[in-house]
C-alpha cells in the first residue's frame, strides 16, 4: 500500500505567482481580453493574456416540454466552421440584466418558449486556463410555445430540435453533440429525472432537495 499522503484540496490556498501588471489589449461587449505580466519564484517574469467575461455568467437553459423532449437549436459556430446543436444560451445585455432575466429572455428568442419555472441547477468555468468566463445552467419546465427571435446573421434560419433525454445521452455518446454546456445541461437533466424518480420512491436525493430549496426561495421574495 502507498504511503503518500494528499494534500487535502483547497482552491483558495495563496497564489504561487505574483501579479505584477495588466492592460487591456481588446475591448468588446461579450468580454475583453488583458495582457497580464506575472513574477514566478521558479521562472521569473512571464506574461499571459487573459479573457474577461463582461456583465456576469453565460446563461444556458435546458428546457424540458410537456411530452418529455429538450429543445436544442442549431447554431452554425463561426471559429469551428460546423454547425451544432445547443441549449438556448446567451448573456447579459448589460450589468443590469440578471442570470434569471437572461434565461427568460434567450429561452424565447432562441428556442421559442416561455417558462412556469426556472431553477438554477449548475454553474461552472467554462476555460479556467484563460479565461474568466463562468456558464450558470437553469432547467425550464411548464413550457408554452411563443413566438422566436433571430440569432444573428451567421444562423439565418436556426431549427430547434425537440430529442427526449435518452436521444440527447446518444448524440452526446455519438458526437452528435459536442458543446460542452449542452452535455453537462442534458447530464444534469438526467440527474434530475433520476432523482425525481427516487422520490416517488422514497428517497431524497439533494439535487430534488436543492430544486426544492430553490423554489420555495424564489416564493418567499
Amino acid at each position: 500500500m502507498s504511503e503518500t499522503t494528499f494534500r487535502r484540496f483547497d482552491p483558495w490556498r495563496p497564489a504561487p505567482v505574483k501579479e505584477e501588471a495588466r492592460h487591456q489589449v481588446m475591448h468588446s461587449h461579450y468580454f475583453n481580453v488583458d495582457q497580464v505580466s506575472f513574477d514566478s519564484s521558479q521562472v521569473g517574469h512571464f506574461e499571459r493574456f487573459i479573457v474577461e467575461e463582461n456583465n456576469g455568467d453565460t446563461v444556458g437553459i435546458i428546457g424540458l416540454t410537456d411530452d418529455g423532449r429538450i429543445p436544442l437549436v442549431e447554431q452554425y459556430r463561426l471559429p469551428t466552421h460546423r454547425w451544432t446543436l445547443e441549449i438556448p444560451a446567451g448573456h447579459a445585455l448589460d450589468s443590469n440584466e440578471r442570470p434569471h432575466e437572461v434565461a427568460v429572455r434567450k429561452l424565447k428568442e432562441e428556442a421559442g418558449y416561455e417558462a412556469k419555472e426556472l431553477v438554477q441547477v449548475a454553474r461552472f468555468i467554462n476555460t479556467p486556463s484563460f479565461s474568466t468566463q463562468h456558464t450558470a445552467i437553469f432547467f425550464a419546465s411548464g413550457l408554452t410555445p411563443v413566438e422566436r427571435g433571430e440569432l444573428g446573421p451567421e444562423t439565418p434560419r436556426p431549427d430547434v430540435r425537440l430529442v427526449t433525454p435518452e436521444e440527447a445521452s446518444d448524440m452526446i455518446t455519438n458526437a452528435t453533440i459536442v458543446d460542452a454546456k449542452t452535455i453537462i445541461a442534458i447530464m444534469r437533466l438526467r440527474e434530475h429525472l433520476e432523482a425525481e424518480q427516487a422520490e416517488q420512491s422514497g428517497a431524497h436525493p439533494r439535487l430534488i432537495q436543492r430544486i426544492t430549496k430553490a423554489r420555495s426561495d424564489r416564493r418567499s421574495k
